[in-house]
């Protein structure tokens, strides 16, 4: 792992980064455009930005993700791409996932630090990075970001958010939450990034078109648009049962076999 941290800004050829990027581009839709220039701009103008990328399942946030990170690498610059698990981080290039990435303490709190020193080679890397892609965050508990946020103020000795460092978080609020052992609503709620105080600094940027339902069937796209109902609490009866859209429905009994 140290091998791969101190040689990560030198593994990758710019010329196929450029080509792999320029392939992406061109498929991204006008809101992906929008994000994507936010991002690149930031970092050109160093204004050290934070953004979350907010979207549903299917709107193109990780194609958006890996758009960004091939343009970056094609400039020789350092994206460092961590999501809240194992199997979202496999989803990015070259993931990790934020835990081992920035060795966030397990048991942590709202004063914890990341054991990095400056003169580690994480430490060197975490002090060089150009930009942060951070997926799936809604997940996780506040303190992990924040926890990042003030090693890396430390690290880079920058007190702006993340340390300089312009940051693209992401996810879906309508999905899993932080879990907190015994913990009712309001203390999984207080969990939640958008509570933290580097939420105040952060920019959202909104996904909207679901990308995985062109060319799909109108069943596909009536059971899409039946979840993200469902996810905004809009798909009860006046008893508060979960109402099926017509394409779950079954009016055919089962035959005695």
């Amino acid at each position: 792992r140290m091998e791969r941290n101190q040689s990560l800004q030198q593994i990758f050829d710019p010329a196929e980064q450029t080509s792999l990027a320029n392939e992406r581009i061109p498929l991204l839709n006008e809101r992906q455009c929008a994000a994507f220039d936010a991002v690149i701009n930031s970092i050109q103008n160093v204004d050290s930005k934070l953004f979350f990328l907010n979207g549903p399942a299917g709107t193109g946030k990780t194609f958006l993700y890996n758009t960004i990170t091939h343009h970056l690498r094609g400039q020789g610059k350092i994206v460092l791409c961590v999501a809240s698990s194992g199997i979202a981080s496999q989803l990015l290039l070259e993931g990790r996932t934020a835990h081992s990435q920035f060795k966030i303490p397990l048991d942590i709190n709202e004063d914890s630090v990341c054991p990095v020193t400056a003169h580690s080679t994480l430490g060197q890397l975490l002090r060089s990075a150009d930009c942060i892609i951070w997926d799936e965050i809604p997940m996780q508990h506040r303190f992990c970001q924040e926890a990042v946020d003030r090693t890396l103020r430390d690290l880079r000795k920058c007190n702006k958010p993340m340390g300089g460092i312009t940051t693209v978080d992401g996810g879906d609020f309508q999905q899993i939450l932080p879990v907190i052992p015994k913990g009712g609503r309001a203390e999984i709620v207080e969990a939640c990034v958008q509570f933290s105080s580097l939420w105040d600094e952060t920019t959202v940027l909104h996904l909207t078109e679901n990308k995985r339902l062109e060319g799909g069937t109108a069943e596909e796209r009536e059971f899409a648009e039946w979840l993200l109902k469902v996810g905004r609490g809009q798909n009860n009866d006046s008893s508060g049962l979960l109402q099926l859209p017509e394409s779950m429905k079954c009016g055919n009994q089962i035959e005695d076999l």
